[in-house]
């Protein structure tokens, strides 16, 4: 592999997305609004894998995990677009929240676009290009979602906060942690793929 294509691939400011090919700037928006509605659609399938958790208003999904590797993939602009409309469509009555809308879980969903805006912003700053920075990626990424969802759920159920976190985010540590270990993984392993591709 040449160094060009090393410079090309893994240069700084540069995320998953941006690896993609648009020879023309037409090209590019189209290439764009397609990665958008793909993050959108990828975070709405993965909404649908539901695991009830017992005493719990809120159940372990994929969402949260899709949500923070298109934010990472696409970068904060697109990831951001892209939770917006996944968010606006839920919304909108399209049935891809998990297991359908709530008002419990709504602040997750909040969550989850600022995380994707933020873990988008780290990407490009090489956050996921490594082992140990994607997993503080991730970890950057679920602290917001519970920052923003756990509150949230403590008003509309009527809880103390102590309760919330309870009930709202310890059940899901274990799995966020091995969501970031599946992260951890995968992206640094796409880049290596992409950098031997170029």
């Amino acid at each position: 592999m040449s160094t060009a294509a090393v410079t090309r691939t893994h240069r700084p400011g540069a995320v998953l997305a941006d690896l993609l090919p648009a020879a023309t700037a037409t090209r590019a928006r189209l290439r764009d609004v397609a990665l958008v509605v793909g993050g959108a659609a990828l975070t709405g399938a993965a909404a649908q894998l539901v695991v009830p958790v017992p005493g719990s208003p809120v159940p372990v999904t994929g969402q949260t995990f899709a949500a923070l590797l298109v934010g990472a993939s696409l970068g904060a602009g697109r990831g951001f677009l892209s939770l917006m409309l996944y968010t606006l469509l839920g919304m909108a009555g399209m049935p891809l929240f998990a297991g359908g809308a709530s008002t419990a879980t709504f602040g997750y969903v909040l969550g989850m676009l600022l995380a994707a805006t933020v873990v988008g912003s780290l990407a490009r700053r090489g956050g996921d290009r490594g082992a140990l920075r994607t997993a503080g990626t991730m970890a950057v990424g679920s602290l917001i979602i519970y920052a923003v969802g756990v509150p949230y759920l403590a008003v509309v159920a009527d809880l103390s906060l102590g309760e919330a976190l309870a009930v709202g985010m310890v059940p899901f540590l274990i799995g966020d942690a091995l969501k970031a270990a599946l992260a951890m993984g995968a992206l640094p392993a796409a880049w290596r793929l992409a950098g031997r591709r170029g």
